[in-house]
């Protein structure tokens, strides 16, 4: 499970990325058995050729030493860091792996901006990464990053369709799954169920008495082409 400071650096790397005119796509698996990168960038230069770049997102000193493989297989590769662990770690960081520093905006300086922020925080750069060939072949990275692409379309898709995607048997075991964790009898307001019930309650309600009025509405506007068929011609009298 993600952190929300592991979040706030990911969407802070996205916005980074996107300014360096690059396209991203984050948690890409690596040919060859290299791992799986955290974010991974793709940059076409003026002169045509690609340019990769591999970021690792670290949070704690543990999660730096961490035992999972570091995919480092990019033209430049770069550690995501807050500054407080960039200063535990620095002397064990490769020459040729740039840093980048995560700083959170001030809440106050946000809430008085007059533009609004598209990311919790801001990168700068603590250590310039070196050039390096890439370590993968390119045509089968290429490919990685397609499906990783493909991934967060179809996750993004499947988001915007929402819960139509989903059978009536898998909504109703996920809401019995929910109704027995944390019910309080006490609170019935804080209770996925019961509230369930009452919005349920609520909109048929609303259905009815908006049914109701349509009827009323009806009846009256036929009343009253009754009366005026009832009523008698002035040149019949005269």
């Amino acid at each position: 499970m993600k952190t929300k400071l592991t979040k706030n650096l990911e969407s802070t790397l996205y916005q980074y990325c996107l300014e360096q005119e690059s396209y991203v796509v984050e948690e890409v698996s690596m040919p060859d058995k290299k791992g799986i990168v955290d974010t991974l960038s793709y940059r076409q230069l003026p002169n045509g050729e690609i340019e990769w770049r591999c970021f690792e997102l670290k949070i704690t000193k543990n999660d730096f030493h961490s035992k999972a493989k570091l995919s480092f297989i990019g033209n430049y590769n770069y550690f995501v860091l807050t500054k407080e662990l960039f200063e535990e770690v620095k002397d064990e960081i490769p020459d040729h792996i740039g840093v980048l520093i995560y700083r959170a905006f001030d809440e106050e300086s946000v809430e008085l901006s007059p533009q609004t922020q598209r990311a919790p925080g801001f990168l700068t750069i603590a250590k310039k990464a070196q050039y390096q060939d890439l370590q993968v072949d390119e045509k089968y990275l290429t490919s990685h990053f397609v499906a990783s692409l493909f991934r967060e379309v179809d996750k993004a898709k499947r988001i915007e369709k929402g819960l139509q995607l989903y059978s009536d048997d898998q909504l109703f075991k996920e809401l019995k799954k929910r109704s027995k964790t944390g019910y309080n009898v006490y609170k019935p307001d804080h209770n996925l169920y019961d509230r369930f019930i009452d919005e349920s309650k609520d909109d048929k309600l609303t259905a009815l008495q908006e049914e109701l009025d349509a009827r009323n509405a009806e009846y009256q506007a036929l009343k009253l082409k009754l009366q005026n068929q009832n009523k008698p011609n002035l040149e019949d009298l005269i």
